[in-house]
């Protein structure tokens, strides 16, 4: 089975541009790799088997971070973050210190025995639901996600508009995400948008806010799969090939900072996935947060990095252009 130490040569020989970070105003946070699914996109291969989960003291610290650094967004991702034992109460203790939270919702953990509520506690935190939803048809999701997924998560997304999640003006946000399904840049995010709003009001009466377009990583899972293939060379050379020189003002590392379970930091969450630290240091903390400014640090760069400024560009937040 190929692994990160097979992909990592492959990608930290780059000739990707420099960057340098901006100010801080997101943090990316993983709790832990425990999922009710395994997709085969999954860039951080989780799963129902993984155990590594954030412990209450790194919890603890987070905490510190958003209070001490004033942190604007707290995006909250795994596996499946809701699953994380000390979830809600992190939450809850960010919502009291002003700070915007997203939860990274796989939408089929909302019917996952003991969350039944789960959603009615996101719409009384305002939290925003960022849900992953590769394509509006059955087949395509279920061959992507797993049997079962589609219908699991068209329920999950009308149990969020029945509170009210993507009504107009209603301050519940929920966002789907598309990737592609293979080795293929993402079509352009407003006519994909439009497709998926036609489609899922007309036969599942579904509404959301917006459609996030990102591009799959050649990293993890979906990395191992295109080099088992003999395909990950070329899907290198299309991202490098499509690279779009003014999406490198809007990429997310410039602005965000991946935290991994044990609060390790990294420029993206990729960077994580892969073991590369912040800058390209080991072992930078959260607790280094509390006293240390990173404004104007290198970013560190491979040739995975391709992947977000490919095309109209990609991040948590879609395309960049």
């Amino acid at each position: 089975m190929t692994t990160m130490r097979d992909m990592l040569p492959l990608l930290r020989d780059t000739d990707f541009p420099p960057l340098h970070r901006g100010v801080l105003d997101t943090l990316q946070v993983n709790l832990g790799y425990r999922c009710n699914q395994r997709c085969l996109h999954c860039h951080v291969n989780a799963g129902p088997t993984r155990t590594e989960a954030m412990d209450d003291g790194t919890l603890a610290l987070l905490l510190q971070v958003l209070r001490v650094r004033a942190i604007a967004t707290l995006d909250l991702t795994g596996g499946a973050p809701e699953l994380h034992a000390g979830f809600r109460m992190l939450v809850r203790a960010a919502r009291e210190l002003g700070v915007r939270v997203i939860d990274r919702c796989n939408l089929t953990v909302l019917s996952e025995p003991g969350q039944q509520d789960l959603a009615g506690f996101l719409a009384t935190q305002l939290v925003a639901v960022v849900a992953s939803l590769p394509c509006y048809a059955q087949p395509n999701v279920d061959r992507q996600r797993g049997e079962g997924v589609f219908e699991r998560s068209i329920a999950g997304l009308r149990q969020l508009n029945a509170l009210g999640y993507g009504v107009p003006d209603s301050g519940l946000v929920l966002d789907l995400v598309y990737n592609p399904q293979g080795p293929s840049l993402p079509p352009a995010q407003p006519e994909l948008e439009a497709d998926y709003r036609r489609e899922l009001a007309l036969r599942h009466r579904v509404i959301f806010n917006r459609l996030l377009v990102l591009a799959n990583m050649p990293i993890q899972r979906f990395g191992s799969m295109l080099l088992t293939q003999g395909r990950f060379a070329g899907y290198m050379r299309l991202l490098r090939d499509h690279h779009v020189e003014a999406n490198l003002e809007h990429v997310m590392c410039r602005r965000l900072l991946s935290v991994d379970w044990r609060g390790y930091l990294h420029d993206c969450d990729f960077n994580q996935q892969l073991g590369i630290g912040v800058a390209g240091r080991a072992r930078v903390h959260l607790a280094d947060l509390l006293d240390a400014d990173l404004a104007g640090w290198p970013i560190a760069v491979a040739d995975h990095c391709y992947g977000c400024t490919a095309g109209q560009g990609s991040s948590c937040g879609g395309a960049l252009t």
